[in-house]
Parts: structure tokens; C-alpha cells; sequence
């Protein structure tokens, strides 16, 4: 079978299909909770601790010298990318807690054990008179 051929195979296949779907609607998700984190919950938490802008957080490491710009530890845009990663992490939990209870399935319940024999209640007795004389 030519490379061409299987290439075709996998890509049709309905993994592959499947992986390229949630790669593409992940993507765009994480869009959206980042939009949700910088402009709806962290100006609000800015100014409940005094009117900071995470993104604009950063520590110079060393001053702009003539054409050299300053060299900055930006520790805000690590402080937002945390709080992106908490939100998103917390979403796709409760996702997935959903999903899953969806497709939670009832438990059976253990079908009833047939009634014993005669024979079987007998040699049972037989069994348990014989572990006795032991």
C-alpha cells in the first residue's frame, strides 16, 4: 500500500477528524476565556487592589541605555497568563463533569443467583459435615 493511500486512511479516519475539530474549537475557546479574563475579571480585581493593571507589572532588570531598550522582568503577563490557565482549567473540569454525568449509566443491579438443586443442598450439607469431623 502506497504512503499516499495511507495518509488518505488516517486522515478519514474519525480520530483524526475528531483531533483536528477539538484542536480548532479549543483554539478558539481559549480566545474567548482569555478575552473573558482580561477584560471582564481582572479590571474589577485591579481596582479592588488599587487600580493595577497586571500587564503593565514589570521590575527593570536594567535601564534603556541610548538605542538598547530597558531590560524588564514582566512577572504582570505571568500573573494574567495564571489566572487565564485557572479559568480555563476550572471550565473544562465542570465541562467534563457535565459530560460525564450524562453518560453516567444507572448501576445494575447483580442478577438474583439461581436457586440451588436438590443435589447441590445436599452435597453442600455433605461438604459442611465433613469439615467438622476434620
Amino acid at each position: 500500500m502506497g504512503m499516499l493511500q495511507e495518509f488518505k486512511e488516517f486522515a478519514i479516519k474519525g480520530n483524526a477528524i475528531d483531533m483536528a475539530v477539538g484542536i480548532i474549537v479549543g483554539t478558539a475557546f481559549g480566545k474567548i476565556i482569555s478575552s473573558l479574563v482580561a477584560d471582564v475579571f481582572m479590571p474589577p480585581i485591579g481596582v479592588l487592589i488599587g487600580g493595577v493593571d497586571f500587564t503593565k507589572l514589570a521590575f527593570t532588570i536594567k535601564e534603556a541605555a541610548g538605542d538598547a531598550p530597558a531590560v524588564t522582568l514582566n512577572y504582570g503577563n505571568f500573573i494574567q497568563s495564571l489566572v487565564d490557565f485557572t479559568i480555563i482549567a476550572f471550565v473544562i473540569f465542570i465541562a467534563i463533569k457535565f459530560i460525564n454525568s450524562l453518560n453516567k449509566k444507572e448501576p445494575v443491579a447483580p442478577a438474583a443467583l439461581p436457586e440451588s438443586s436438590r443435589e447441590e443442598l445436599l452435597l453442600t450439607e455433605i461438604r459442611d459435615l465433613l469439615k467438622e469431623r476434620k
